[in-house]
Parts: C-alpha cells; structure tokens; sequence
C-alpha cells in the first residue's frame, strides 16, 4: 500500500508565507488593542502561545537545574520584555515603521566589534533609516512609539544572546516552552493591571488563538521546512524583508500611510540587514550571538539543533515566539 505523500511548499515560498503570517499576526494584534489594549493583546498572545507549547512539549520543570534554571529564566523575561514593548510600540506608530525600528537592535548585534569598511557601511544605512523615522522639529511619528520600537529591538539583541546562552543546557523544545512561560509571568501583571482583559469574550479568545497561530505555530512550522533545504545565508536575506513585508500588511489591512521618506528609511534598513548578511564573514556572526536577520527566530535555530541553520541561531525569532509577535 502506497504511503500517503504529505504537501510541502517549496522553501522560497515557504518563508515568504511565514513572513506575511507574522506580519498579518501583527495587524491583528493592533486591530485587538481598542478592545484590551497593547497589554492586554500581548498577555494574550503570549499566555496562548505558552499554553499550546506547555501542553505539546510537557516540560518537566522539577528535573531542572539551577543553572538551567538561571539560563532560561532570564531568556524568558527578555522574550516577554520584547514583545511587549513591540505592541506598545504598535499602539502609537505605524506597523511598518515599528518592525523596522525593532530591526536596528539585532542589527547592532551581528555588526558589533567588527572593524570592517562594509560593516560600517550597513550601520550608517540603519542610522540614515532612523534619522528619517525620526520626528524632527516635533513633526512625524509619535516619539515615544519610535522609543518602545528601539527598546523592543535592544531587547530582541538580548534575547538573541540568552537564548545562544540557554541552548548550551537545555533542549530546544523544553527551552522554548518554559521561556514562553516566564515570559507570560513577566507580561501579564500588565495585562492584568490595564484592566482591560475583562472584556474578555469567547469571540476575543478565538482572535487570540488565532493571533497565536498566525505569530508562532504557523510561521515556525513553515520556517523549519525552508531551512530543511534552503541555504541558512539565503533565508536570512530572505527574512530581511519584513520590514516591507510589515508596511504593506499596515498599509492592507490597517489603512497605515507611510510617506515616501519613511518608505526610504524601511528600504534602507532592510538593505543593511540583507547587506549584513550577504557580506559576513563565515564565521561571523559566532553561533553565540545569532544574527538578527532571521526574524524573531533567532536562538531557535540553535535550540532545536538544527545545526548550521541561519546563520547563527535564528530560528526562534520572530515567532520563536515560538517567540511572539
């Protein structure tokens, strides 16, 4: 008896689907936020997301040790710290411009210490990108947005390196799991006190789980696929454009207008992404610090011992959220 053949995109577009699965997650977050706000949303996106892996993956927390325990923990709570001031970014600036911010902070990752022409090349491209995002003379987007956006990437760069720190002692899944869990413990007091979670319905829950498969289930499966055979430098490029991938997802589904310098901050910073990673040296970025050009996914990569994928850990990233968004 023959067996049955299961369906399996092509890995190009396997990544372009996940990309745009994230990014529509994103879009229906922000639609949430009138109704429970940006703690509210990210307390539910998170808690949902940490409940399925929780109950897929069974860790057993009692065989932890402590230095397991001090790895993950802290990997945990700069999960759930960059998430939720992503969504507080979202709140108050456009999708595009806030994913393009949150960009700059992994980007400084993969860059830092180097000394080379090239490297210093793409980190002026990113500077350019922020100065022109930047509300000079008090006119453009809300600063205090565009602060959350940049404290959201700084704490996407930190989580890329606990999470190279936490693969070192635990297994992929376990790890994953139980940093979804303690990233839950570190938003939903925010959520919580915000009040706004009351408004709680059956239709609410549903949106949530659905966020919850659009941001993580869906995309990491999808990604996982690509990086079966596709080459770990090309679907980092790949992942660097999100950044447009989220301005037209605002532009579609949230009726967000970018103007045409804003439009040319997200392509600059999208080219030093993708310039960062078509240029690096082999052995750069080190295993331990993962580049930030695969999405949200970065340590995942390395957690789930996938080996050389991404360039350095990616994997987890933007959905390792499997890491939210």
């Amino acid at each position: 008896m023959p067996h049955a053949t299961r369906f399996s995109l092509p890995p190009v577009p396997a990544v372009f689907l996940a990309i745009i699965s994230v990014q529509g997650g994103a879009a229906l977050a922000k639609g949430l936020f009138p109704v429970v706000g940006a703690a509210g949303t990210a307390s539910l996106r998170i808690g949902l997301s940490a409940l399925l892996l929780l109950v897929a993956v069974r860790p057993r927390l009692g065989q932890l040790r402590a230095p397991q325990w001090r790895a993950v923990v802290p990997y945990g709570l700069a999960l759930g710290a960059m998430n939720f001031l992503f969504y507080c970014a979202l709140a108050r600036i456009p999708l595009g411009l806030g994913v393009t911010l949150e960009f700059v902070g992994p980007l400084l990752v993969a860059l830092a210490g180097s000394r080379r022409w090239l490297d210093v090349l793409w980190a002026l491209l990113a500077g350019v990108g922020i100065a022109l995002i930047a509300p000079w003379g008090g006119h453009g987007i809300d600063v205090v947005g565009m602060l959350f956006a940049l404290a959201a990437g700084g704490c996407w760069a930190v989580y890329i390196v606990l999470g190279a720190r936490v693969a070192e002692v635990l297994p992929g899944n376990t790890a994953v799991a139980i940093g979804m869990l303690f990233a839950t413990l570190a938003v939903l007091p925010f959520g919580l006190g915000s009040g706004q979670l009351a408004a709680l319905t059956p239709r609410l829950l549903a949106l949530g789980a659905a966020l919850a498969l659009l941001s993580s289930a869906l995309p990491f499966t999808l990604e996982m696929q690509a990086l079966k055979s596709l080459p770990t430098r090309t679907f980092s490029i790949l992942m660097s454009m999100e950044p447009v991938a989220a301005a037209l997802c605002g532009w579609l589904f949230l009726h967000e207008q970018l103007t045409l310098s804003q439009w040319l901050a997200v392509a600059l910073v999208m080219v030093a992404s993708a310039g960062a990673t078509l240029t690096a040296p082999k052995r750069w970025p080190p295993p331990a610090v993962s580049s930030p050009l695969a999405g949200r996914h970065q340590p995942l990569g390395q957690l789930l011992d996938i080996g050389a994928a991404r360039q350095a850990g990616q994997p987890l990233g933007r959905n390792a959220e499997l890491a939210i968004r």
